[in-house]
């Protein structure tokens, strides 16, 4: 399912979006909606990159205030917190009472391993106390390990489509060049090789990128700038 929404999302902010509103729906029970947000940690910065409802994102949004909170920590250290009552609660500082004054319990915080310096965290509340039993950790956890693969792949396809359009950008570029080559090689008949060094040149002299000349050149008989047809 996960590598569907990898898939079936346009980018990377999107898939996490999704990712994030499965984790809730997937785990919340009847007359009991869970709220799911994801946490990025840089070294310099911390953020939700995704949540499953804006209420969500703004229980996220305590925890940075007290730069403490289960998710927090889960992505720091690597390690799962669970939250059984907050209103019992004695560790993170002052955060349990701010953030039991929101009408949540209880809350779970799983880590989701990422290569390189950023830490990600799965971030579960719900209103109800010891929502969060050894079923449903074990569910949030392979979730959390299913999301870190989904993840690399998402930014492996996202990767795969910067490059084609990238390529696509290069084979238009490639064909206007080749146009106007074409159109210097009519006006001063010279060889091809020739026309590719006046571009050249012109590009040297007025520092201006080869794509840009050609396409200048192109436009200066009135022809509209030719496009290569290639599907990325």
């Amino acid at each position: 399912m996960l590598q569907d929404i990898v898939l079936e999302s346009s980018d990377i902010h999107q898939f996490l979006d999704n990712l994030a509103k499965l984790a809730a729906d997937a785990l919340s029970s009847e007359g009991t909606q869970m709220l799911c947000g994801i946490v990025l940690l840089r070294p310099r910065s911390k953020a939700t990159v995704a949540s499953s409802s804006e209420r969500a994102q703004r229980l996220d949004e305590v925890q940075y205030q007290f730069d403490d909170g289960p998710c927090i920590r889960a992505a720091r250290e690597g390690q799962i917190y669970v939250v059984a009552d907050f209103t019992e609660e004695s560790r993170f500082g002052d955060y349990p009472k701010a953030i039991a004054d929101h009408g949540l319990r209880s809350a779970l915080g799983v880590p989701i391993p990422l290569d390189g310096v950023a830490a990600a965290g799965l971030n579960l509340y719900s209103p109800r106390p010891n929502a969060f039993d050894e079923a449903m950790i074990a569910a949030a956890s392979e979730l959390a390990r299913e999301a870190s693969r989904s993840l690399r792949m998402a930014v492996r396809v996202a990767h795969l489509s910067d490059t084609g359009a990238q390529l696509k950008e290069a084979m238009n570029s490639r064909t206007t060049i080749d146009v106007a080559a074409g159109i210097i090689m009519g006006q001063n008949r010279c060889s091809h090789d020739t026309a590719m060094i006046i571009l050249k040149a012109a590009s040297s002299g007025r520092n201006i990128k080869l794509g840009e000349i050609a396409a200048a050149v192109v436009a200066s008989i009135g022809q509209q700038l030719p496009e290569t047809h290639f599907d990325a």
